[in-house]
């Protein structure tokens, strides 16, 4: 009975999927690889034997479309857009993985929800055969409490995705907030966004004739067209959102705020990154000044108010005034 080289690769799902990836990448590379050559490469011994099968699996397996040149004595891609979808994780990064799976809350309603279960399962299965993962771990131990849900009409999300990533035109009926009927629109999506659980896309609105947010949730009856559309070469995301402060209520120009946070919130404050590139420290008298900048004034309102007087707003001056009349209408209707 032939004894297996040393270095050879090892006969499981794991190690299979490893040299796999090796040899794509040396065939992407343009090394044409073969046996002696890929030996040579990673300091494995394959048998000419064994480097086959795993030719084989790559063409009967994954599509791959592998063929041998003569010239060049190796393998190439016929089609040299190809590759293997590359994913290695260890025990401890699966089960890391798994405590993300609560937060497919905010994917409900969308094909997103499935499709990261799926991949979940696909994960669990590309694991050692010697590692069992326990259920457990991928229900019940982490919980995160998220905000409200919206729903999206059937087939809305999909078709929004796909307008995204193709730049493909939308035909839409769309119903503002304040509109009580549907209106026919035209739209390219430029990019999706989820805020506090509903999900929004900012593109080029045909019927306003400038970049506006829509709520997806309002969106009904949507359809791709076939018209393709460029993004403008001008066009920032950050311009129109603060990926830590929200989408909405966006007048273009950017504010420093300053906060002061009363003592007694000190420590609850100060344990926190509220705002990316953020200025925090604790004055002589145990207060907390915070400052950042934004473009999101009307988030930060309702962000300041929900400290329930603790917080008080030093600057912008615009700032203060919106806080003050929301306050008041608080006050009004109570």
């Amino acid at each position: 009975m032939a004894q297996k080289k040393k270095n050879e690769p090892k006969n499981n799902s794991f190690h299979t999927l490893n040299y796999l990836m090796k040899i794509d990448q040396s065939i992407r590379n343009g090394e044409y690889p073969n046996a002696n050559k890929l030996n040579k490469i990673l300091g494995t011994q394959f048998s000419r034997s064994t480097f086959g099968r795993y030719i084989r699996t790559l063409q009967d397996d994954y599509g791959a479309p592998v063929e041998f040149d003569f010239k060049k004595n190796g393998y190439y891609y016929t089609d040299n857009t190809f590759f293997i979808q590359q994913v290695m994780l260890k025990e401890g990064e699966l089960l890391t993985l798994s405590t993300i799976l609560p937060l497919l809350e905010q994917y409900k309603n969308t094909p997103l929800e499935e499709s990261y279960r799926n991949l979940m399962a696909k994960l669990i299965e590309m694991l050692p055969e010697n590692i069992t993962v326990d259920s457990a771990l991928i229900n019940n131990e982490v919980h995160f409490i998220s905000d409200p849900i919206t729903k999206l009409e059937d087939g809305v999300f999909k078709n929004v995705l796909k307008a995204t990533k193709l730049h493909k035109t939308l035909e839409m009926e769309y119903k503002t907030a304040q509109n009580k009927d549907y209106e026919i629109r035209r739209f390219d999506p430029y990019h999706m966004i989820c805020q506090k659980g509903s999900w929004y896309v900012l593109g080029y609105s045909y019927h306003a004739e400038s970049i506006r947010l829509y709520a997806m949730p309002r969106i009904r009856n949507c359809k791709i067209t076939n018209d393709k559309f460029s993004i403008p070469k001008d066009f920032k995301l950050e311009k129109h959102i603060d990926v830590q402060m929200g989408a909405w209520g966006n007048s273009g120009e950017k504010f420093k705020v300053e906060i002061e946070f009363v003592k007694g919130l000190k420590t609850y404050v100060m344990e926190r990154t509220w705002h990316k590139g953020q200025t925090i420290k604790e004055n002589k008298d145990g207060s907390v000044y915070l400052s950042f900048e934004t473009n999101q004034l009307e988030q930060v309102v309702a962000w300041v108010m929900s400290f329930t007087g603790g917080a008080k707003v030093l600057n912008p001056p615009e700032l203060k005034k919106r806080v003050a009349d929301a306050a008041r209408k608080i006050l009004k209707n109570s």
